[in-house]
């Protein structure tokens, strides 16, 4: 069974749903599609989805109509896509129980840091430790720990080094890490990403040279075993 979060993107704009899934699958979301709104209900009550990215105008059946029969059955979380920016269309999105609000033309990063923002506020409450193998991460002392022992890290180091633990056996792009790490506004590049890992390696590994928690994933990013 897969342990990816699960996305319903629905868009009858062909090229603009495509898009959006490409780029969340690269994210490491499993990712599901549709151009129509009665197809999208039908797999929202069929299916468990971690979150729903519904555009607001749809053929057979709009968006807000499908937000409103689906808040009486379930809380998915749901993201409206919309050509409409007036403060009334907004709110109305919002009081009809969307959990955000995107404008079209949006950027694709502004795109992904609103899905994983409404992810994280939907996501239960977590453990204030985390562990994996001899390493153990206490979140609320910002502590890291090989073996018992505790690791001189960075403050981008145990962020770095607790996201890559969370998301245990997927592949992380760069961009993904560099967005939550870092924060959407930071102007850097991914080469900031693989100089920390490189400084983390050579903290956490017994030979840096031949990791065995943070396994490069060639054309993607890291992945942590």
């Amino acid at each position: 069974m897969s342990d990816k979060q699960k996305l319903l993107v629905v868009e009858d704009e062909t090229t603009l749903r495509e898009t959006l899934m490409y780029n969340l699958k690269r994210e490491g979301y499993e990712v599901i599609g549709t151009g129509d709104g009665s197809e999208a209900l039908e797999l929202a009550r069929e299916q468990k989805f971690d979150l729903i990215v519904l555009d607001v105008m749809l053929p057979s059946l709009d968006g807000l109509s499908i937000v409103r029969i689906l808040r009486k059955e379930q809380r998915t979380p749901i993201v409206l896509l919309t050509a409409r920016s007036g403060e009334v269309d907004r709110i109305m999105g919002l009081e009809t129980g969307a959990d955000d609000y995107i404008v079209k033309p949006f950027s694709l990063g502004e795109f992904l840091a609103r899905v994983r923002a409404v992810l994280r506020r939907a996501a239960p409450e977590v453990s204030a430790k985390l562990e994996a193998g001899d390493l153990s991460l206490d979140l609320i002392g910002r502590k890291a720990y090989r073996g018992g022992e505790e690791l001189r890290l960075s403050h981008k180091e145990f962020d770095l080094l607790a996201a890559l633990i969370k998301n245990t056996g997927t592949a992380l792009s760069r961009d993904r890490l560099l967005q939550e790490v870092w924060g959407y506004d930071f102007p850097g590049d991914t080469r900031t990403v693989d100089v920390h890992i490189r400084w983390l390696r050579e903290k956490i590994e017994k030979d840096a040279a031949e990791p065995k928690h943070i396994v490069t994933v060639r054309g993607v990013g890291y992945r942590f075993e």
